[in-house]
């Protein structure tokens, strides 16, 4: 097969598709044929224009050999991409979708967990109206104590701090249209928040049920350790969200309540030395026998380089929207009349 390069692949847009299915993967040289063939099994039964978009995130498993042989074998809807390293599932996946042609977006693991027949269903649910549906593997085939309750924790969580009722973020089986995702930059675990920046845009979110299937080959590339990184990631996105155009609101509180604490130790450091003692007749205490000054000077300072860092952080966030012109606004829809013309002064004259 011959190598290409990220800019030749994307220059070969074609025609407008209708669909584009994004595969990461990394080592998964027993699943990638046996998941290709089910996906052409599942699409050539519908009637749509579709392509096959698999990123070898830096394989060194002979995956990397097999998708070469099937996109040979399937030229007319199956694209590789190799990254030249292991970047992750996000930065995988964001390849994916910046070379997608597309108008729907589906992407799903190349373990082959994910069961190719929910597509259809995916696109029926939406074209009920919605912009994103979201996978839900309701009875999920993993380990009980290192997947299960880790996954459940982490959505609980990620539900009641973003406002998105939603039951399984971390599904990567998801349909989009291609508008919710323009423009949309993943990092970290981030992926498994697009449902979450779609509905604070007015996006319309819906989440289905979907099959989850044991794996048979391979092993699982997560553990435990990836859901403190959702819980990182959830706190910046939260943050970008709430706080993106107003960072001076966030660490002003922040600097304002420290201050606060400041002097309202201060003020008890006042009251052990002078007032105490002459309320209740013992010794004047001295100010080294509490910890009040450590605490007033701490608070004192966290305060004021908590203030400075919002200036800081105001200012970046200005430089970038003006350099950028980004408008911090997001227009849904504009309704107006036609506009006035003048009548033509040379067409009246000549009447």
């Amino acid at each position: 097969m011959a190598r290409r390069s990220t800019e030749a692949v994307r220059a070969n847009d074609g025609l407008p598709l209708d669909l584009s299915v994004l595969i990461p993967v990394y080592n998964e040289v027993q699943n990638v044929e046996p998941l290709h063939q089910e996906l052409q099994q599942v699409l050539g039964s519908l009637s749509l224009r579709y392509e096959l978009i698999f990123v070898d995130d830096g394989s060194s498993d002979g995956t990397r050999a097999k998708l070469g042989e099937i996109q040979d074998q399937d030229p007319e809807h199956v694209r590789v991409v190799y990254l030249r390293r292991n970047c992750g599932q996000t930065a995988a996946l964001s390849a994916g979708l910046d070379l997608a042609r597309g108008d729907i977006l589906i992407p799903m693991d190349g373990d082959r967990q994910n069961d190719p027949a929910d597509i259809p269903r995916l696109l029926k649910k939406l074209e009920e109206g919605y912009d994103v549906v979201s996978g839900w593997r309701k009875a999920r085939q993993d380990a009980f104590i290192t997947r299960k309750i880790p996954s459940w924790v982490a959505n609980r969580l990620v539900a009641r701090l973003s406002g998105v009722p939603l039951h399984d973020f971390g599904c990567t089986m998801k349909a989009y249209r291609r508008r919710v995702l323009e423009g949309v930059r993943l990092y970290g675990e981030m992926h498994r928040f697009i449902p979450v920046f779609a509905t604070w845009q007015g996006a319309r979110v819906a989440e289905l049920e979907v099959h989850h299937r044991a794996r048979t080959a391979g092993r699982t590339k997560y553990g435990l350790g990836r859901t403190l990184n959702v819980v990182l990631d959830l706190i910046l996105i939260i943050f970008y969200q709430r706080y993106a155009q107003r960072p001076i609101h966030l660490f002003g509180r922040i600097g304002l309540w420290s201050l606060a604490l400041s002097f309202l130790m201060f003020g008890g450091m006042l009251y052990f030395k002078y007032l105490h003692a002459h309320l209740t007749g013992d010794q004047p205490k001295s100010f080294i026998e509490t910890p009040l000054p450590l605490l007033v000077v701490f608070f004192f300072m966290m305060g004021v380089q908590s203030i400075l860092m919002g200036v800081l952080a105001e200012m970046i966030m200005r430089t970038y929207y003006e350099s950028q012109s980004k408008p911090t606004y997001l227009i849904g829809e504009i309704r107006q009349s036609s506009p006035v013309t003048e009548p033509d002064s040379a067409a009246l004259e000549s009447a």
